[in-house]
């Protein structure tokens, strides 16, 4: 079986006899956990009228509506929380453009590629500074499988090395590479892309059906379609085509449950269906490379000293007297919103240059972050189909902010690990997924993870009450008062998640 070809236990000519080989009888199958990120996927996208068979899924399952992403809110940071179990200040993916000397002394790295975060992984001699799922099943002696129809980055990141007993099957490339021949067979051509781009999620989904239950048998899939994102952001929140790239998504949720139903594997599935963010109207006022580039100095080869890698300023020589001006415009900049910097002390809340929050409290203090750590403003502004929340950065939709509407986003879990018809608002975020994972096939959560088990969902777990939540803020502001910045935290069963962030001037 294919299987066993993952595992590289055939050799390559053994391939061939593939195919006859008899899949493992359903009736002897596991538990087995499937996670579907749907990208961009807001909390309220999830409506009977627009998505009725997820809003069903969560009706017989359970509803998080306190569900976190990671901050700085994007697409691959996420995905590397999602299979760490760590905040970036672990796994070391610090955004979706990064700046790795190592890699390019000159500018950031789109991460989006996944040349480029091979790139990384050949210069600092590893991606992810903290260990995955894959490579925490396979000592274990289980399967993990990613398909994709998003970018090669983000499904890269996913699996980054591909350990003996896993896989990835993404729309442009397959590992290992002794599948290709085998997935093209069973699923056809790569169909072209088109916004929405519900072809190639459907491949996506066929590789889970049709590869990974007939031949891979993993004991943890990822599943990632790339709409509502893909859609989204040049068409925007609630238009006509965002709202048709949600009705195919939920189809194509629907028919992973159908299928599931009729080979008796429904039952023995726990279904995860989460994003990787939230989702805001954009209204394009901030510029954050125009603001830095007065402060930056020309060096004698002609690049710059100062990198912006999406909201992270890279000072490549440390100047802490430039680093506070920069930060004092930025502060009086009303497009801007949270700011955050070095702690002056480790697991300070206050960052060492007055009026910024630490690094530390947004948990990207790592060896690769840069000085300063911009996030643009936002507000509770609803667009024209009434859908709320707006940030100051560019384009017509998007997210990567700490505003609400960015960091609030989807989990849904039903199946025969889930409580059934229940909602939790114990807060959780994406970092959980992967203990909750490793808990649900009876594998200990190893000490790198930083995430928890989500056992208040659990059938054999102990519901939480309300009162177990506690809410708390850290503020700081300049020495006159003309910049204030707010922290808004919840914690729960010990761990802290960022909610939002507020900026207030004067």
């Amino acid at each position: 079986m294919i299987r066993d070809v993952i595992a590289g236990v055939i050799s390559l000519t053994a391939l061939a006899v593939v195919g006859s080989v008899a899949p493992r009888a359903q009736s002897s199958a596991p538990v087995t956990q499937l996670v579907i990120v749907v990208d961009g996927l807001r909390p309220d996208y999830v409506a009977p009228e627009v998505m009725p068979r997820l809003f069903g899924l969560g009706q017989r399952g359970v509803v998080f509506r306190a569900h976190h992403a990671v901050f700085p809110t994007v697409t691959r940071v996420n995905a590397s929380s999602f299979v760490t179990g760590v905040y970036p200040e672990g796994h070391g993916l610090l955004g979706n453009t990064i700046y790795i000397p190592s890699a390019n002394r000159t500018r950031g790295l789109d991460t989006g590629q996944r040349d480029n975060l091979e790139l990384v992984a050949r210069t600092e001699g590893q991606l992810l500074t903290a260990p995955t799922l894959a490579e925490i099943l396979r000592r274990e002696g289980k399967t993990f499988l990613a398909v994709s129809s998003g970018s090669t980055g983000s499904s890269f990141l996913l699996n980054p090395t591909v350990p003996s007993g896993s896989a990835i099957i993404q729309t442009d490339y397959i590992l290992p590479a002794a599948l290709a021949t085998r997935v093209l067979e069973r699923l056809g051509p790569v169909p072209p892309h088109a916004i929405p781009n519900d072809a190639q999620n459907q491949r996506a989904i066929d590789a889970y059906l049709r590869i990974g239950l007939d031949e891979i048998h993993p004991d943890v899939t990822f599943m990632w379609i790339n709409d509502p994102d893909e859609t989204a952001h040049p068409y925007g929140i609630g238009s006509e085509l965002t709202r048709r790239a949600l009705s195919l998504v939920d189809g194509g949720i629907g028919r992973i449950e159908d299928t599931l139903r009729a080979r008796a594997l429904l039952d023995r599935t726990n279904i995860l269906v989460t994003s990787d963010h939230g989702f805001s109207t954009h209204t394009g006022t901030l510029k954050l490379d125009t603001l830095v580039e007065s402060f930056a100095k020309s060096r004698p080869d002609g690049s710059k000293d100062i990198i912006v890698a999406e909201g992270a300023i890279h000072f490549r020589t440390p100047d802490p007297g430039r680093i506070a001006g920069l930060v004092a415009v930025l502060q009086q900049r009303p497009e801007v919103g949270a700011i955050f910097t070095r702690a002056r002390r480790r697991g300070d809340a206050e960052g060492a240059v007055a009026g910024t929050l630490s690094l530390d409290l947004a948990r990207w203090n790592h060896a690769r972050s840069g000085d300063v750590l911009v996030s643009a403003n936002w507000t509770d502004e609803a667009n024209a189909a009434g859908f709320k929340g707006t940030t100051t950065q560019g384009g017509v939709a998007g997210h990567g902010t700490s505003s609400p509407y960015d960091i609030h986003n989807t989990l849904i879990a039903a199946g025969p690990a889930f409580r059934e018809h229940a909602i939790s608002d114990a807060p959780t975020g994406n970092v959980d997924l992967a203990p909750t994972l490793l808990s649900l096939l009876g594998i200990r959560v190893p000490s790198t993870m930083t995430g928890r088990v989500m056992a208040e969902a659990m059938r054999n777990g102990t519901a939480q009450p309300s009162a177990a939540v506690s809410h708390l803020t850290e503020t700081v502001k300049t020495p006159d008062g003309s910049y204030e910045l707010t922290a808004n935290l919840s914690v729960f069963a010990g761990r802290r998640y960022l909610d939002f962030t507020q900026v207030k001037r004067r």
